[in-house]
C-alpha cells in the first residue's frame, strides 16, 4: 500500500514540473508517480517512483496553428479510456489512501468508483477546443468532468482568488531554486545578454522558435541564444544559437536567462513570473488554454509577427518577481488528508 498515487498528465511537461514542486514538500509519505512520455522523463531525473505508461495524442500543430481539433478530442476520448485501463490496474495493485491527479480524470473516475478520496490539480474546469457538431462530444466531456470535479475531496488551482468548497486557490506552483542568479548565470556560461527560446515537451514550437531566430537576426544587439525544444524536437540550429534539446531543470534556465520566449503553457508562465524574468508568450492558435493563458499575459498569437520590436524592448525591462508560496500550500492541504 502507498500513501498517494499520483497521476500526472503527459500532454506536455508543465503538468510535471508543478507535480514535482509539490512532491518535494512531502515528508514521510510514500509516493508514486503514473504518467507517460517526456513527463515520466522529468520525473524520473527528479528522483521519484514513476512509472512510465500513458501515451498522448499529439497536437497536429502547422505553422504555430492548431490542426483538426475535433480529430485530436476523437483521439484524446481513445486515449481517455486506455488511461482507464491502466489506472486501474494501478490503484487495484497499490491501494492507495488517496488518488492525487495533475489533469488525469480517468484516474479519478476509477478512485471514485472504489470510494478512494481524490484530489484535482488544474488550471481549467472546462474545455473549449471544438465548435460546430463536434462540440457535441466536448459537451458531453466537460459534463463528465464537472461531475468528476465535484465528487473531488479537494480541487486545487494554481492561481490567486477566492475558494470556494472543494475549491481551493494556492497561487503559483513552482520549483525552487537553491542558487543565485549569479551563480547560474557562472554555470551555464550566459556571459551576455541571454534569449531563452522554450516550447516545452513537443514539436508544437517549432514555428515559435523559427519566428524567434528571424526576428533576432534583425536586432541590433549582442545576444546569446539557448533554445530548449524539449525531448521530441532533434534539430540543429544555426551555429550562434544553443539547443540543449530536454533539460530537468528549466526553471534554472529561466531564471538565469535575461528573456523568455516560449509557447503559454501556464507552468512555465508562473515559473517566469516568480523568478522576475521578462517574458514574451506567444499561445498555439486555436488551443484555448494557451490563448487564455497568454491574453491574461497581454499577449496574442499574432505577436509573432512583431517579435524584434518586442524583443528590444523586453530585453531592457526590469525584472519584478512575482512571490508564491503555492507548492507548500498544495502539499499541506493534501497531506491535511491523509492525516
Amino acid at each position: 500500500m502507498v500513501d498517494i498515487d499520483f497521476f500526472s498528465s503527459p500532454i506536455g511537461l508543465g503538468h510535471a514540473t508543478r507535480d514535482i514542486a509539490i512532491a518535494k514538500q512531502f515528508q514521510d509519505i510514500s509516493l508514486k508517480f503514473v504518467t507517460g512520455s517526456g513527463a515520466a522523463k522529468i520525473i524520473q531525473d527528479s528522483s521519484f517512483n514513476v512509472e512510465n505508461l500513458y501515451m498522448p495524442p499529439k497536437f497536429i500543430v502547422e505553422n504555430g496553428k492548431l490542426k483538426s481539433p475535433a480529430k485530436w478530442l476523437w483521439s484524446y476520448f481513445q486515449y481517455y479510456k486506455e488511461c482507464k485501463k491502466i489506472s486501474k490496474k494501478i490503484i487495484e495493485k497499490d491501494n492507495p489512501r488517496i488518488v492525487l491527479s495533475d489533469e488525469d480524470f480517468a484516474s479519478l473516475t476509477i478512485a471514485q468508483k472504489k470510494k478512494i478520496p481524490t484530489v484535482l490539480i488544474t488550471d481549467i474546469l472546462e474545455t473549449h477546443f471544438v465548435r460546430g457538431i463536434g462540440s457535441f462530444i466536448e459537451k458531453k466531456m466537460n459534463k463528465s468532468m464537472q461531475n468528476i470535479i465535484e465528487k473531488c475531496e479537494l480541487v486545487i488551482l494554481p492561481e490567486f482568488g477566492e475558494n470556494k468548497g472543494n475549491i481551493k486557490r494556492v497561487g503559483p506552483i513552482t520549483r525552487h531554486i537553491k542558487y543565485s542568479r549569479e551563480e547560474l548565470r557562472k554555470k551555464f556560461s550566459f556571459d551576455k545578454k541571454t534569449i531563452l527560446i522554450s516550447v516545452g515537451g513537443t514539436d508544437a514550437g517549432l514555428f515559435l522558435i523559427e519566428k524567434t531566430l528571424d526576428a533576432v537576426k534583425k536586432i541590433n544587439s549582442d545576444v546569446k541564444v539557448v533554445v530548449v525544444s524539449g525531448p521530441s524536437l532533434q534539430k540543429d540550429f544555426e551555429k550562434y544559437v544553443t539547443n540543449l534539446g530536454y533539460v530537468d531543470n528549466l526553471h534554472e534556465f529561466i531564471f538565469a536567462s535575461d528573456l523568455l520566449i516560449s509557447l503559454a503553457g501556464k507552468s512555465t508562465i508562473d515559473e517566469a513570473k516568480a523568478y522576475g524574468t521578462p517574458a514574451i508568450f506567444i499561445p498555439i492558435k486555436g488551443h484555448f488554454e494557451q490563448e487564455d493563458n497568454a491574453r491574461e499575459e497581454g499577449f496574442e498569437f499574432e505577436d509573432i509577427f512583431k517579435l524584434e520590436t518586442m524583443i528590444e524592448e523586453k530585453l531592457t525591462q526590469k525584472r519584478t518577481s512575482v512571490y508564491s508560496d503555492g507548492a507548500s500550500k498544495a502539499a499541506k492541504l493534501i497531506t491535511d488528508l491523509i492525516k
